[in-house]
C-alpha cells in the first residue's frame, strides 16, 4: 500500500488524539461500563448500552488512527531546500486575477486538511493545479462556478 502524505503538525495531532483516547477516553468509558452493570439488568440497561456505544466508537477511532500512522510518510517541509517551485506542504499565496485578492493556503494531508484555516487538501482542485509550478507561474483552477485564474505570489517552507 503506498504512504500517505502527512506533515509533522498532522502527525502530531494524531498521536496527541490517540494518547487522549488511550489514556483518558478508554478508562473513562470502561468506569461507566462496570457502574452500569452494577444497576442489574443489562437488557434494559440504557447507561449500560451507550457506555457500549461510546466504547465500541473510541475502539473504532483508535484502531483508525493507528492505521493511519502507519500508513503515513512525514513530510518535514522545513527540512526541504526551498526552490520557489509548490511541493506538498508548502505555504501559497495566490493572487486571484479577477478578484484582484490574495489567499494564503498550505497544502497538506486529506486528513489534515481545514479550509477556514487556510489548510488545503493535496488532492484539492487548488492543490492539484499548483503542485510542480512557481513563483510567478499564472494557474487556472477548475471550479464548479467556473475557471479561477490564479498567480503564484510566494512558495514558503515554513
Amino acid at each position: 500500500m503506498a504512504k500517505v502524505p502527512m506533515t509533522v503538525a498532522g502527525v502530531e495531532n494524531l498521536r496527541e488524539e490517540l494518547n487522549e483516547l488511550r489514556t483518558v477516553v478508554r478508562p473513562r468509558i470502561s468506569a461507566a461500563i462496570a457502574e452500569a452493570r452494577e444497576h442489574g439488568d443489562l437488557k434494559e440497561n440504557a447507561e449500560y448500552h451507550a457506555a457500549r456505544e461510546q466504547q465500541s466508537f473510541c475502539e473504532g477511532r483508535i484502531t483508525e488512527i493507528e492505521g493511519k500512522l502507519a500508513e503515513s510518510e512525514v513530510i518535514d517541509v522545513t527540512k526541504i531546500e526551498p526552490t520557489g517551485r509548490v511541493i506538498f506542504g508548502t505555504t501559497i499565496t495566490l493572487y486571484n486575477l479577477q478578484k484582484e485578492e490574495s489567499v494564503t493556503y498550505r497544502i497538506v494531508g486529506e486528513d489534515e486538511a481545514d479550509v477556514p484555516s487556510g489548510m488545503i487538501s493535496v488532492s484539492s482542485p487548488i492543490a492539484r493545479a499548483v503542485m510542480g509550478k512557481h513563483e510567478g507561474d499564472e494557474i487556472v483552477v477548475k471550479a464548479p462556478a467556473g475557471d479561477i485564474e490564479y498567480e503564484i505570489e510566494s512558495v514558503k517552507h515554513i
